[in-house]
């Protein structure tokens, strides 16, 4: 009786409701089928994923959540030295608001399925337009200096350092070393400046870097009221005030490397440092650390571009913490963005992969905004990128 029921239940014509609603059924699965074509995304393109750590270091959603996790690690101090300025902290945190106030342009149905970040520098194929400061980091890590030059070769990064002969030949016979360049403030003798240009080279340095942007000890008030390293409130220490545009020629006389002038901020300034012979210029204010009321860096950026002219390559540091950042630099002229705060976190945070993970999700983060401005590489990157607060 029952199976007689099925037979007749299966057989009988199916009602208006029943075929309405396998027709529905079928146009769903149809158009699944064909949304599944008419996306690329998901159909080609295979997400790339940055290098995996544990999870305590992969958790931090951005920099500013690896800042947050260095200043829970490092003691109250430590982290002001990180985080602080100088005086008022003007320029500090006018460097960060300069690129919150820009904005980008973005262009559509480009095809981005390929995002290459690449780029060679000074000789130096680098796999994103990312370097990192010369920071003085010991004081916040033991070692800081050595750990974050490690960082710096497994990311295959440039790294700016001001103390690397007491252990760069360890990192050369580990295979550990990094692409770096040597960093200075000056010096007062010519004799000086020629020993310490030679032994950086015959160290293996790529490059010498020199700061141009700290005359004088400035008045940094959070370092102060800890009792935080060598400062005081209002005194008038000498740094090296005596340095001008001649001292590049003493570099000269003791090594051949090329010469970078870290903390220009003028076009006037920049046209000099073409004419000495500098093979490329940062434009920088020491991250806020140096002159409080100075310029914001992505402000003077299209002057010293304009200045420059091509000649030479542009770096920008200050106020960089995101991977939209870096784009809008590369935007407006610049060939590549120097971390100093940003890495310094990472660093203060989780040691070397702390580090290591603020380059790379850094880079990641400008992969994700070039693509989504329709940006396929560094080549197609202009000025009409970006729209500046007071062009309309």
């Amino acid at each position: 009786m029952a199976t007689n029921m099925m037979v007749v239940e299966t057989e009988r014509e199916l009602s208006f409701a029943e075929r309405l609603q396998l027709s529905s059924r079928r146009e769903f699965l149809s158009t699944v089928v064909l949304s599944a074509g008419a996306m690329p995304l998901f159909a080609q393109q295979k997400s790339i994923n940055p290098p995996q750590y544990s999870a305590k270091v992969m958790r931090p959603a951005n920099v500013h959540d690896i800042a947050e996790v260095a200043r829970r690690t490092v003691d109250p101090a430590t982290f002001d030295y990180i985080e602080g300025g100088t005086e008022d902290e003007i320029t500090l945190r006018h460097n960060v608001e300069a690129f919150q106030r820009v904005a980008l342009r973005r262009r559509v149905m480009v095809d981005v399925s390929e995002i290459d970040t690449s780029l060679e520098y000074l000789g130096q194929q680098l796999q994103a337009p990312i370097l990192l400061c010369p920071t003085t980091k010991n004081a916040i890590v033991p070692n800081g200096d050595r750990v974050s030059a490690q960082a710096a070769h497994a990311t295959n990064t440039i790294y700016h350092v001001s103390n690397a002969l007491g252990w760069i030949d360890e990192l050369y016979q580990a295979n550990q070393a990094p692409v770096w360049i040597g960093a200075t403030l000056g010096h007062v003798t010519s004799r000086q400046a020629q020993g310490w240009a030679r032994r950086h080279e015959e160290a293996g340095a790529s490059a010498l870097v020199v700061t141009v942007d700290h005359q004088y000890t400035p008045n940094r008030d959070r370092n102060i009221r800890n009792g935080y390293g060598n400062y005081a409130a209002g005194v008038l220490r000498p740094t090296t005030p005596s340095v001008t545009w001649d001292y590049l020629e003493w570099l000269r006389s003791g090594s051949k490397l090329p010469l970078i002038l870290k903390g220009i901020l003028t076009g006037e300034d920049a046209e000099l440092a073409v004419e000495h012979g500098a093979a490329a210029i940062s434009v920088s204010n020491h991250g806020g650390r140096a002159f409080d009321g100075a310029v914001p860096t992505l402000m003077a950026l299209p002057e010293v571009v304009e200045a420059v002219g091509g000649r030479i390559p542009v770096l920008i540091d200050g106020g960089v913490r995101r991977g939209g950042d870096i784009l809008k630099a590369l935007a407006l002229g610049a060939t590549a963005v120097m971390l100093g705060r940003a890495y310094v976190y990472g660093l203060a945070a989780f040691g070397q992969v702390g580090v290591q993970r603020v380059v790379e999700m850094l880079t990641g983060e400008l992969k994700v905004a070039m693509g989504l401005a329709g940006i396929p590489n560094l080549a197609a990157i202009d000025r009409s990128l970006v729209r500046l607060p007071w062009e309309r």
